[in-house]
């Protein structure tokens, strides 16, 4: 998932959330229903990419059975990857500490701002 969305600000920070979230990834049916590998051009490295669209939209109409928290989780890398609307009032007080962290070091590289969001690496909030 880093391959293919290296390069891509939004895209890295969706994907590192999502693995830095890590319990999306080790769902069978989210991985066999939303993530699509393919093969790399050059270095043989597979790629694979979410369809954070069709996710959300399960998501939405119950057929992504999750807490509050973990739905949040994902309508957030949604959101930062393709542009999904999220409330983020509802999805951030949906969250603990150490999430909340993880979603602020999202938006501050999604921003351009890597170097910030490297500040609070490790849940280390200063």
């Amino acid at each position: 998932m880093r391959a293919g969305a290296a390069g891509l600000y939004c895209a890295v920070t969706a994907v590192e959330l999502l693995i830095g979230h890590g319990w999306w990834l080790h769902r069978d049916d989210f991985v066999a229903g939303f993530v699509e590998v393919v093969a790399a051009l050059g270095d043989g490295m597979p790629m694979a990419f979410v369809d954070w669209s069709r996710a959300t939209a399960c998501l939405e109409r119950g057929r992504l059975a999750c807490s509050s928290g973990e739905g949040q989780v994902l309508r957030l890398c949604a959101s930062l990857a393709e542009g999904v609307p999220v409330d983020l009032a509802e999805a951030l007080t949906s969250l603990d500490a150490p999430m909340v962290v993880l979603a602020a070091r999202a938006v501050l590289h999604a921003g351009g701002c890597p170097e910030a969001a490297y500040l609070l690496r490790d849940g280390d909030v200063r």
